[in-house]
């Protein structure tokens, strides 16, 4: 499993533009459609919400690939 470390820089990232900004996917618009179609868990858990805001301390998984928010 690639684990990559996310740093953030405000109060809290959407879930879509997290996958942009670790390079998982091209676009926003990219990760609303994986995150739509089932394939992004949140702690563990499948995430549906588009838009969800992911805070310090989360992990999302897309894959085999872990991000850690920090």
């Amino acid at each position: 499993m690639q684990k990559i470390e996310f740093e953030l820089t405000s109060e809290f990232v959407e879930v879509n533009q997290l996958l942009k900004l670790a390079g998982l996917v091209d676009s926003g618009g990219a990760g609303k459609h994986l995150v739509a179609g089932g394939a992004v868990r949140v702690d563990g858990k499948k995430e549906l919400r588009k838009t969800a805001k992911i805070r310090s301390g989360q992990t999302v998984s897309l894959g085999d690939v872990q991000i850690s928010v920090q």
